[in-house]
């Protein structure tokens, strides 16, 4: 039982990463997050007693890694839609995570987020909102 278990956990991944392709593919992926607002945004986080982040964004490729911010990592985008992208990221020797973005406008977007941080497991969803201009 353990082992069928181990060989269909080990085929999925192998089929997400075959299928995935790389987020910086010639910048045709992720054309969604390229049409969110550039500004201040503020990032409420659902499960942490409504804690809130506020960041200056440029581009909407920012969301995708928020616990791994100043991180170089690798992307492999695994779904690239319309209104909905799913990014898995690896920080080699940092952690890893996998961000699904969902785009209600171009100044509010949802976001489930989970991985490994600083050696420990996170995992979050929050509502992002576009409320001004970034200052300085």
């Amino acid at each position: 039982m353990v082992n069928s278990l181990f060989r269909m956990c080990a085929a999925t991944a192998a089929a997400i990463v075959a299928c995935a392709a790389p987020a910086n593919g010639g910048g045709q992926a992720l054309g969604m997050l390229d049409q969110i607002d550039s500004g201040r945004w503020e990032v409420r986080f659902r499960d942490a007693g409504s804690n809130l982040q506020r960041l200056c964004v440029d581009n909407g490729r920012r969301f995708i890694q928020l616990r791994h911010q100043d991180d170089a990592c690798e992307r492999f985008v695994v779904q690239d839609g319309a209104s909905e992208v799913t990014v898995q990221y690896t920080c080699r020797g940092r952690g890893y995570g996998r961000t699904h973005i969902r785009r209600e406008s171009n100044r509010l977007i949802q976001i489930d987020s989970q991985g490994i941080a600083q050696g420990l497991p996170f995992e979050f969803t929050a509502e992002a909102r576009r409320v001004g201009d970034c200052s300085g």
